[in-house]
């Protein structure tokens, strides 16, 4: 049947597959492309393919490549349909002279420790903008960003994290977001003019911004439709995916023209142009952002503002240089070249930003937040090994290959993840139990 679930193995060993690796919640390729153009004549191919089969992936154009993620959304599993369509996508980028990458996919997700999950999941819904899913997980309704799940803490851990997130928000949404933390339990724990920091129930934190309108505009003739956090961005509602990529074609031209990149996200049933973090901040960007909003408008587009969000994560550290070298490594970002800036980034801006900040004395506790790094399953253990070459060390590997956990020179966590072979491994092992008891 062609819709019946295939675990993350059965997905990897079908026929059409190599150029695809199964993370979690479903499959991604990386195609390199040398432009935004170049990336959009494969966006054009993967439309008239997704249309054909009632099939719809999540597509990321950037100014080097193209991203795609397949799942079917009734199952929320990879199925015979995300075969099929795997294999029609790699083979319309080898027609156009796109090369895969494999070894370039790998998705964050954020893990938090809660003793009072019905305290914390509201407070962090509220703060994210993010959909509540089964067994306790957060999820962006884009798919944009990390996932975010809770696990059961055995005994309170009352110090300050050592990770806090970011959450950006169109300024004309901040109050109603405040009023719906504190109501969730939130408390604030600094505040200056640009953001407030509100603490859940349990002392986990995230930034609120911008909270002034001034701060969350774009400056710039023809610019209304976009908002400013981190990046400054837009999203329109599609009414179909044709539109969709009529509108990504087009936004990718305009981005090659004047040599700026862009993050142009398409999925059913909206696109998100995004500027990356602090990106908006070049010279020309705001002529960009006027074009982009022009053209959106002649193609019968309306900015839907509420569908925008932002998303960093923020790590203290005393030794900040050890320490961003470990994750710079273990997550395979780069450094951001700008002075006085301890940024980290995804050199492909598929993943969130991670910064730095100094902290002034020890906190030994173990952090509530840690983050999970899904790699493919014939990455893993070098990612493990550069880790722990970077100054990390392995602190849990009993569910290996499953994951292993990685801590940084600090003790900040890292779970370096596959999904691949898991369902088999977890069926071998209750056989193996249900064996051992009879």
């Amino acid at each position: 049947m062609a819709d019946a679930a295939l675990t993350p193995q059965q997905f990897q060993e079908a026929d059409g597959t190599g150029h695809w690796r199964a993370l979690n919640a479903g499959a991604d390729a990386w195609f390199d492309a040398p432009t935004h153009r170049a990336g959009a004549a494969l966006v054009q191919q993967i439309g008239e393919v997704a249309e054909a089969m009632g099939h719809h992936p999540d597509v990321d154009l950037r100014a080097s490549g193209v991203h795609v993620r397949t799942y079917t959304h009734d199952t929320k599993s990879l199925t015979a349909n995300d075969v099929a369509l795997a294999g029609r996508i790699s083979a319309a980028a080898a027609e156009l002279g796109l090369v895969a990458n494999p070894a370039a996919t790998q998705r964050l997700q954020l893990a938090i420790d809660a003793i009072d999950f019905e305290a914390v999941v509201p407070f962090w819904q509220a703060a994210l903008g993010f959909d509540r899913a089964p067994g306790d997980l957060l999820s962006d309704p884009l798919g944009r960003h990390p996932r975010v799940w809770f696990q059961e803490m055995d005994s309170p851990r009352p110090l300050r994290n050592r990770v806090h997130i970011d959450a950006g928000t169109p300024w004309e949404r901040v109050e109603a977001k405040l009023a719906a933390l504190n109501a969730a339990g939130g408390h604030v724990t600094y505040q200056n003019q640009w953001w407030q920091t509100v603490a859940d129930s349990e002392g986990n934190e995230v930034d609120v911004f911008p909270l002034a309108e001034a701060n969350g505009v774009l400056d710039g003739d023809g610019t209304s439709d976009w908002r400013v956090m981190l990046t400054a961005a837009t999203y329109y509602p599609i009414t179909s995916f044709d539109q969709g990529v009529e509108f990504v074609e087009a936004v990718a031209g305009l981005a090659d023209d004047v040599g700026l990149p862009l993050l142009i996200d398409l999925r059913y049933p909206g696109v998100t142009v995004d500027s990356g973090k602090d990106q908006q901040e070049t010279d020309g960007f705001a002529a960009l952002a006027g074009a982009v909003q022009s053209v959106a408008r002649d193609l019968g587009l309306v900015a839907d503002t509420s569908q925008i969000r932002d998303f960093q994560l923020g790590i203290d550290a005393l030794d900040v240089p050890a320490v961003r070298e470990f994750w710079r490594v273990a997550l395979g970002y780069v450094v951001d070249p700008r002075e006085d800036l301890t940024d980290l980034y995804d050199p492909r801006r598929l993943n969130p930003p991670v910064f730095f900040q100094q902290k002034d004395e020890p906190r030994p506790q173990r952090n509530r937040v840690h983050l999970d790094l899904f790699v493919p399953h014939d990455e893993a253990e070098a990612r493990v090994a550069a880790a722990v070459a970077a100054g990390g060390r392995v602190v849990f590997d009993a569910y290996a290959p499953d994951w292993w956990t990685v801590a940084d020179p600090e003790g900040n966590e890292l779970d370096i993840a596959v999904t691949v072979g898991r369902a088999e491994r977890e069926q071998a092992r209750q056989v193996a139990a249900d064996t051992s008891t009879t």
